[in-house]
């Protein structure tokens, strides 16, 4: 059993939890999912099984979208609802006009210092562990990039707005900055991620429908190729010679006129997915092989 369920993880259930869940229901153990989501947040969150565990890398990379609910008025330490107050500040008459001037000027290019309840690793200790301990520590900021944001609707202290960004963005830590910027403290009241990549809400998999498949015996039909993952290579197609090749781990001649080092994904004559490879000169050399 290979593949790649788009699973819609509730609220209340970390990513260890939901590996554990298809883990327990698939009988397999080699399963992992392709980036945290918060436990209080909800969406997306694709789990790689069996052979496709290879191309969780691939998915850890790519863009994601989400929905957020900004709450002004008061700052937490974890910059979620989560977590205790550690400043409580006015909340200024909002406007429209005001409000969406100042989500789009987080729009581009631009750096995030991660939060220390977060599950990056400082000197080989996760920062939500030294925190839960009463230490902060300096972290070094990462550059991130925002797509697009949208605002859709403000209600009293809330703000509701949509998202599309780089991987390793802190929808929390840009909560807290929004709110500093209107003038006010805040933290995120509310995430759903809509999309990563190409695995979007619209076609993921709940809680129930998945164990209703599996009590069924029929999980396979949540079950979506590897190569799903990988739409955004350029796709070849090889003989049945060259397949066993690249299967044996040699490299073979195509002819292509690709960067060197760039990355694609390897058909057999029956458009089967056999592989990623790597482009160097004419030859592609086989990288991971799922055949």
């Amino acid at each position: 059993m290979d593949g790649i369920i788009n699973f819609l993880k509730p609220p209340g259930m970390t990513s260890h939890d939901a590996v554990n869940l298809v883990r327990r229901l698939t009988g397999i153990r080699r399963v992992g999912h392709t980036g945290t989501l918060d436990p209080g947040a909800a969406g997306v969150l694709p789990i790689c099984i069996g052979k496709a565990t290879s191309v969780s890398e691939y998915v850890l990379g790519m863009d994601k979208s989400y929905r957020a609910e900004l709450s002004l008025g008061q700052a937490t330490d974890t910059e979620d609802a989560a977590g205790q107050p550690v400043l409580i500040k006015p909340v200024p008459v909002l406007s429209t006009q005001g409000v969406r001037q100042v989500l789009m000027g987080f729009l581009g290019k631009g750096s995030q210092i991660p939060p220390m309840y977060s599950a990056v690793r400082v000197n080989g200790k996760r920062l939500y562990e030294l925190a839960r301990r009463g230490e902060i520590v300096e972290r070094e900021p990462r550059e991130i990039q925002i797509y697009n944001i949208k605002l859709l609707e403000i209600r009293e202290n809330l703000i509701l707005f949509d998202l599309n960004c780089s991987r390793g963005t802190y929808v929390r830590t840009l909560c807290r900055n929004v709110a500093e910027k209107l003038g006010s403290a805040g933290h995120m009241s509310f995430l759903l991620r809509t999309a990563v990549g190409p695995f979007s809400l619209e076609s993921a998999v709940t809680f129930e429908e998945l164990v209703q498949f599996a009590e069924v015996g029929c999980i396979t039909k949540a079950l979506l190729p590897p190569d799903t993952a990988l739409a955004n290579m350029q796709a070849v197609t090889v003989n049945e010679n060259q397949a066993t090749r690249l299967k044996n781990g040699s490299a073979v001649t195509l002819g292509l006129k690709t960067a060197d080092g760039e990355l694609l994904r390897v058909y057999d004559s029956s458009q089967t997915f056999l592989a990623i490879a790597t482009a160097d000169g004419e030859r592609i050399k086989p990288l991971k092989v799922f055949k």
